[in-house]
């Protein structure tokens, strides 16, 4: 059985970034179905996506181990050494007494990636062997929102950061863990091109012997935000209680309460934002003297070490993203309250973008995490994290959650798009 050779029990698509419906159809190998207004990409078709998946998901589960099982890094200085594992950068903020960030450090760098694998096996290894596991719709689903968060390719450049800082001060030896947790990340991404999603759902769905939703019942579809499925409701029904019968997400016609949730977690990011660059995100001790680091400080240690390239990639990650970031997110907002119709699909694009790009503004924390987990030398040298740091991972996440739940159809609800709601 080909991953797309099933029935199609439901025939309309609902496109999760503008509303408009769609009919679902076939495509050729290495063709991608996109939303016919905004662009948005619905599905592409791979050869043997589901086998492919499994594969390199059993091959991450073991580089996964290996990853969090040896000596991540060693830092040497005046005869004497400094070991760290992937973990030890959560315990040590966590000794520091700041636990919010070592539980967001543990979550993104290591559990979601854990769960994210997990889950990915859970599915399509039952789906392999054509059958259909217990909750299968649901865990996908939670894979599915959960990837934006597995951040370890994010993590791999915090540790190259933290590498270049130390290199001329210390004598750095790189553990079989770093190696297997870079194999690990490229192994990873494959997957993820591999695996399409919609191939999953396709055989997730259930049968329920109903016909398909036709767009004359307009009133009473409504697409699920998790798979794109087109779900009849029926009027007696309240949409509250209504599920997606295939993921089991709760459906609804819009995000609750989108723009005013999101208003207001762009304005406590901005808050944030402020004692994020000016108060020192980390302290470097040595001998018994400290030299507190911003964002900005170290941006400018890293161009007068001519690490130019790399001084640019943290500017980028840590200044310019977060900025870009309200003020995109504010502009979208307004543009809905004042219901602009100008340049629709241009402002699905730039929504599509804010959404993708936030994640790597965590690059700052993950480099901290790691220094203060490896230069743990007494009176030699030591690092401390600062307030910054805490001000500035609040940033980062709240700008994330501020992206979800902002609903990009509003747009077009504001612009006269979409007279159904749908």
């Amino acid at each position: 059985m080909s991953d797309y050779d099933a029935p199609a029990a439901y025939s309309l698509f609902a496109c999760h970034e503008c509303g408009l419906l769609h009919h679902a159809h076939p495509v050729n190998e290495g063709e991608v179905a996109r939303c016919s207004r905004c662009g948005a990409r619905f599905y592409r078709r791979r050869r043997n996506s589901i086998q492919r998946a499994l594969a390199l998901s059993f091959a991450s589960l073991v580089l996964f181990a290996l990853a969090n099982g040896f000596t991540f890094m060693t830092f040497k200085l005046e005869g004497r050494e400094s070991s760290n594992i992937l973990a030890s950068g959560v315990a040590e903020l966590y000794d520091q007494g700041l636990l919010p960030l070592a539980i967001l450090v543990a979550m993104v760098a290591i559990i979601i990636p854990l769960i994210k694998i997990l889950g990915t096996l859970y599915v399509v290894l039952p789906l392999h062997l054509g059958w259909r596991p217990p909750f299968a719709g649901a865990v996908f689903r939670w894979v599915e929102v959960l990837h934006p968060w597995a951040m370890m390719e994010v993590y791999m450049l915090g540790v190259l950061v933290a590498y270049v800082k130390l290199v001329d001060m210390a004598t750095i030896e790189l553990g079989i863990s770093l190696y297997s947790f870079a194999v690990l990340i490229v192994v990873m991404a494959a997957t993820d091109a591999a695996l399409e999603p919609h191939a999953v759902w396709e055989r997730l769905r259930k049968s329920t012997g109903a016909p398909p939703p036709a767009v004359a019942d307009r009133d009473s579809l409504v697409g699920c935000h998790a798979c794109d499925l087109v779900c009849r409701v029926r009027p007696s029904e309240p949409l509250s209680h209504a599920v997606c019968p295939r993921c089991g997400a709760h459906l609804h016609r819009r995000k609750a309460n989108s723009l005013t949730r999101t208003a207001a977690l762009v304005m406590t990011a901005a808050i944030l934002y402020i004692p994020a660059n000016v108060f020192p995100v980390m302290t470097v001790i040595s001998f018994g003297k400290g030299a507190p680091d911003t964002i900005l400080s170290g941006i400018k240690e890293l161009i007068h070490a001519d690490m130019w390239p790399l001084a640019l990639l943290v500017f980028f990650a840590s200044i310019t993203v977060p900025v870009l970031k309200l003020i995109g997110l504010s502009y979208l907002l307004i543009s809905v309250k004042i219901g602009s119709r100008w340049r629709l699909k241009d402002r699905t694009r730039m929504y599509r973008i804010i959404e993708g790009i936030g994640r790597w503004s965590m690059i700052d924390i993950f480099m901290i995490s790691i220094l203060i987990a490896l230069v743990k030398l007494d009176a030699i040298a030591t690092i401390e994290p600062g307030v910054g740091a805490i001000a500035f991972a609040g940033v980062v996440v709240i700008t994330m959650f501020a992206s979800i739940c902002f609903d990009p159809r509003l747009m077009w609800d504001a612009a006269g798009a979409n007279r159904d709601g749908h």
